[in-house]
């Protein structure tokens, strides 16, 4: 078993029908596994944050999720909404299409407009899609990630094609070097997966199946 797994968990409900009720129940494991944090729609970042207040567990929530087609001021104002509302942790969409054109220009500005609105008050992570991405546009994301001063680089929303893959994992970690994290997210759902992506360079894991993973079990589905 790795060592704390729990902190490398954000415990993550994004179903666009998740009830307060769920919410609620997503907070209260959280607490209980002492999981990173939360991951949750902006729309239920004021609930969770009342959840868990008293807790260690920090609210993460997404930011042009799950398409990254919104533009980089609406990703801006959205990123500063959600820190209002007491999110600590934001993770967003980069434009997928413009890194495609080789727009490098329109994805930093991107980028960085949701790395300055969380500055000194929320980590920013960058949502690469992996699954959507050739192995020389990850490498570009990622750089550019950095280069926009952003904290994590994350693999997937779990909404794409595919997830997270410890081929990726390891890309992305060399890409970035040991002084960014990298998060792992999408079909993450087992203590094996876990561990895989952890030693493959992940220094944090995305996933709906966090109790699953931290009782052994395999879960159904993730996400």
């Amino acid at each position: 078993m790795i060592e704390k797994l729990n902190k490398y968990i954000d415990h993550t409900l994004l179903k666009p029908e998740a009830t307060e009720e769920q919410i609620k129940l997503l907070c209260e494991e959280a607490v209980q596994y002492d999981f990173m944090s939360v991951c949750v729609n902006p729309t239920w970042v004021k609930k969770a944050t009342a959840f868990l207040e008293g807790s260690q567990v920090k609210v993460c929530t997404v930011i042009g999720f799950p398409l990254g087609a919104n533009t980089p001021e609406t990703k801006a104002y959205e990123a500063n909404d959600a820190i209002r509302n007491g999110a600590t942790e934001v993770d967003m969409v980069i434009n997928i299409g413009a890194l495609k054109d080789h727009d490098d220009e329109l994805v930093l500005h991107d980028i960085k407009g949701v790395v300055d609105a969380a500055k000194d008050q929320a980590l920013s992570k960058v949502i690469i899609e992996t699954a959507l991405l050739t192995e020389e546009e990850k490498v570009r994301s990622c750089e550019l990630a950095k280069k926009a001063g952003a904290d994590f680089v994350k693999t997937s929303t779990g909404f794409s094609t595919g997830g997270a893959t410890v081929a990726d994992i390891r890309l992305m970690r060399g890409t970035v070097g040991p002084e960014m994290g990298v998060k792992a997210s999408g079909g993450v759902r087992s203590l094996e997966d876990a561990t895989a992506l952890i030693e493959a360079g992940a220094t944090r894991l995305g996933a709906s199946s966090g109790v699953a993973i931290m009782e052994g079990q395999v879960a159904a589905t993730d996400y």
